[in-house]
């Protein structure tokens, strides 16, 4: 068969050397890498850290944990008008609304509020577009927590619990609040850590 184009070489095959067949030129040239990397991090700072009792800073820019506001009297933020979860790429948010009892006007802003609201965030990419399409303000990343570690799927999906940003008795009193004893019962369940 005759080739197309006359570019064609023919290799010979040379005879390896005993250096060659025992592999040293490759395994000096790795060792020469290997040491060049020591040396170099001898001479700058150590890159390694001892984490749980030493920490990293985090950027200024880094998007954490989920929290849903309260406003300046301790009434939650959200009206669960659905703008985050449809500015939600990762569908992550789903929340149920309802409507507000008498008696309750010192636990919600407005007549309609979240009776469930959660995030998945085994599918949350903390992108941070719920927080911008919020138009009260109420849903915000935490700049300086991070999702904990869990051993179970189920425990990645935080409700209304664990976001709710908790109210402390003496923020309350400062604020005027006074609660009726069904309702710091029901503020009680949704601060309780899971």
């Amino acid at each position: 068969m005759q080739s197309l184009s006359n570019r064609a070489k023919k290799l010979e095959k040379k005879p390896m050397t005993l250096a060659e067949r025992a592999y040293l030129p490759a395994i000096f040239q790795g060792l020469g890498i290997t040491f060049r990397h020591f040396y170099r991090a001898l001479a700058k700072k150590q890159i390694t850290i001892r984490y749980p009792e030493e920490t990293r800073p985090f950027s200024p820019v880094f998007r954490g944990l989920h929290v849903l506001k309260r406003d300046e009297q301790g009434r939650e933020r959200c009206t669960a008008c659905g703008l985050c979860a449809v500015a939600c790429p990762a569908e992550a948010i789903t929340m149920v609304a309802g409507e507000r009892k008498k008696g309750e006007q010192n636990l919600y802003r407005e007549e309609k509020y979240a009776v469930s609201y959660e995030i998945n965030m085994l599918r949350c990419i903390f992108c941070g577009l719920c927080e911008e399409a919020c138009p009260k303000a109420a849903i915000y990343l935490q700049a300086d927590k991070m999702a904990p570690p869990r051993y179970e799927r189920d425990e990645f999906i935080y409700g209304k619990d664990r976001l709710v940003e908790p109210v402390s008795p003496d923020n309350r009193s400062k604020r005027g609040i006074q609660l009726t004893p069904e309702q710091a019962e029901k503020l009680r369940g949704q601060t309780q850590p899971a």
